[in-house]
């Protein structure tokens, strides 16, 4: 009898515990923020700006695209009033104001932007390009240099050589709106040699100075150049520059090639 009764008490609190945690399961799901879906289907044309009538963006399904060649395009959502853009950083911007011709929101400078839905056809062709301008000098830069110490002769090549390695830069637009370029990385072939003799020869990539760079700007900046700078004792002297483009951030790194042909790298 009481064995029974107990049987019964466990089973009636196991139920219980179930349905709880199901419960529990089920406001967990009811409260994940929800796309708003016909927010996304008023925001599709494209917009100008209230103020200069400049075409702003163009929204297509998913995706955002911007009228200049150099800023790619991203693909957004809008939940709970405000619209999240993801590129090379997932960003928010707070809704002022929707409604299926009016648009307003606040950059990330605090400045709230007013846009209206353009209806003339030809601001169409501010888009009509088939892929974002990579940019990059693009170029085969090739130089050597021949230097004498104490009467061993010096004889150094540097080749850049431009590489399909793609590099993404965030900057904010005039708008204050934050948008991804994108640039081609270089790979710099340096060889030293010494009265004839190879003393060096390597291929750099931007990785290989992971170590001296910060990640925060190296995951942004290109290996633009190796430079010769000098020869001395300690051998020969030579500077890599790793910068993020079209910005005056970068880094020096000195390359020091040994007279026994060994490499060491310093920050400057």
């Amino acid at each position: 009898m009481i064995k029974g009764q107990l049987y019964t008490i466990l089973f009636f609190l196991l139920t219980l515990v179930m349905f709880s945690s199901c419960g529990r399961k089920g406001s967990s799901a009811d409260n994940v923020p929800q796309e708003d879906t016909l927010a996304k289907r008023q925001l599709q044309g494209i917009w100008i700006n209230k103020e200069d009538e400049v075409t702003f963006f163009m929204v297509k399904g998913d995706t955002i695209y911007y009228p200049d060649s150099t800023s790619l395009p991203m693909a957004f959502q809008i939940v709970d009033d405000t619209l999240y853009m993801k590129g090379a950083n997932e960003v928010e911007y707070a809704i002022v104001k929707q409604t299926p011709h009016f648009f307003s929101f606040r950059n990330q400078t605090g400045d709230v932007y007013e846009l209206e839905k353009a209806d003339d056809e030809t601001i169409m062709k501010d888009f009509q390009r088939k892929q974002p301008i990579v940019l990059n000098q693009n170029m085969l830069i090739k130089r050597d240099t021949v230097v004498t110490w104490r009467d061993k002769r010096y004889h150094a090549y540097m080749q850049v050589n431009p590489t399909t390695y793609k590099v993404y830069r965030t900057v904010l637009n005039s708008e204050g709106v934050e948008v991804s370029n994108v640039y081609y990385d270089n790979i710099v072939h340096l060889s030293v040699y010494a009265d004839g003799r190879k003393l060096f020869s390597s291929n750099f990539y931007k990785k290989d100075f992971q170590e001296k760079v910060p990640a925060s700007l190296l995951d942004q900046s290109i290996l633009s150049d190796i430079t010769f700078q000098k020869v001395d004792a300690q051998g020969v002297h030579f500077h890599a520059v790793i910068g993020v483009p079209d910005s005056p951030s970068s880094y020096l790194v000195e390359v020091i090639v040994s007279p026994e042909g060994a490499c060491q790298m310093r920050v400057q």
